[in-house]
């Protein structure tokens, strides 16, 4: 049975960009730390930022973490936000390094509850 025919140019794009050969990663590299490793401080401001912009408690669990997307359209560095407050898990995304977020780039405080991820929702970021 072959794989069904792309719908449109971008799946036939991520199905070309799925099929190429990745190449092959030796186990020690996964142990090796980051050759570009985020300082902690940054990450501690932005959590810092994320907790006073929703007015979150010290209790509640912030995420903060710089992903790297090699998908075609994909930023090649992102910043991914998760929290959780009132039993509900948050996040969302900045398209900029972790270094170049400023508090502005935060979403409003009005808009918390549309940050709610959904109950069977999957996402490799958070």
């Amino acid at each position: 049975m072959s794989a069904p025919e792309p719908e449109n140019d971008y799946d036939s794009a991520l199905s070309g960009w799925f099929s190429q050969p990745r190449p092959a990663v030796e186990d020690d590299d996964l142990l090796a730390p980051k050759k570009n490793a985020v300082d902690p401080e940054i990450l501690d401001r932005v959590r810092d930022w994320t907790r006073e912009r929703f007015k979150l408690s010290v209790d509640d669990a912030i995420l903060v973490s710089e992903i790297a997307c090699k998908l075609p359209g994909c930023p090649p560095l992102e910043t991914a936000i998760a929290f959780w407050s009132g039993g509900q898990r948050h996040h969302f995304k900045l398209f900029k390094r972790v270094t170049e977020v400023k508090f502005d780039d935060l979403p409003f405080t009005w808009m918390k509850d549309d940050l709610i991820v959904p109950e069977g929702f999957e996402c490799e970021c958070c």
